[in-house]
């Protein structure tokens, strides 16, 4: 039976990693893992930690992941990559180069029979006004020419160092664990969701970097599926139940936060 798979936030390419070429190793033997079973694959959004493309360079290095992407959608594999919040910035490489389906923006689609939306998950339903400022920022067509303009080395070191900043002001370098259903934002915006969808029977995030299978309603469940930095989880469907997992098949030595 073919099945569904859904990971998200490998933030490849991290200064907060002392081992990332290891780390893209280890997703890369995951994806070989699954290829015989997998129908198609989701990319929740953030697998890069900075990503950027100028009109004729994209970044150095990731090429053991995006051989492995073309590799699986040349198979004929469905890989679907979203845009989180570190990788806005694609022009075209990854759908023409690699062969993935590329979503902007949350999905709502039919997978295996059975509704879903999906989404990275940054900003929906949060108050935070500093992000949304950001984010319209980072959107603007005007700042993406600008910063197109610098050298790619520049660009590449103002994206990632930013990152790694924002990364090591949290508590660890981690994000707050689960902080209840009345809190957590993306839970109330999959209620409101809900209330106007009620078909919807799964919703699925990256983001948050926890791991967490909520069940919503007698006829609707939520998961966030952790990351791919520390966690190693990703969500499985096989048409009758999906399931929250850690990937545990290595023995290699996983990343390592810099302290």
């Amino acid at each position: 039976m073919k099945k569904v798979y859904f990971l998200s936030d490998a933030h490849l390419g991290s200064l907060a990693t002392a081992n990332p070429r290891q780390q893209e190793r280890l997703l890369v033997s995951f994806l070989d893992h699954i290829r015989p079973e997998a129908q198609a694959i989701y990319l929740l959004g953030d697998m890069f930690d900075f990503w950027n493309e100028y009109r004729y360079v994209v970044p150095k290095g990731y090429t053991r992941f995006l051989g492995k992407l073309s590799e699986l959608a040349d198979s004929g594999i469905e890989v679907h990559y979203f845009t989180g919040n570190h990788d806005i910035w694609t022009y075209g490489y990854l759908e023409e180069e690699c062969g993935v389906t590329l979503h902007r923006q949350p999905l709502q689609t039919e997978i295996l029979g059975h509704s879903f939306y999906l989404a990275h998950g940054d900003g929906l339903g949060d108050p935070d006004f500093k992000y949304h400022v950001l984010s319209k920022i980072f959107h603007n067509r005007l700042c993406q020419l600008l910063l197109n303009a610098m050298h790619p080395w520049w660009g590449m070191q103002l994206g990632l160092r930013w990152a790694r900043h924002s990364r090591l002001k949290r508590d660890n370098g981690k994000e707050p664990p689960y902080m209840g259903e009345d809190k957590e934002y993306l839970v109330g915006y999959s209620k409101q969701m809900m209330a106007l969808h009620p078909e919807i029977e799964y919703f699925v995030y990256g983001h948050r970097h926890i791991e967490l299978d909520l069940q919503l309603s007698s006829s609707a469940r939520m998961l966030i599926l952790g990351d791919w930095l520390w966690q190693f989880t990703y969500a499985v469907f096989d048409g009758n139940s999906i399931t929250l997992t850690s990937y545990e098949e290595h023995d290699a030595e996983e990343p390592r936060q810099e302290t």
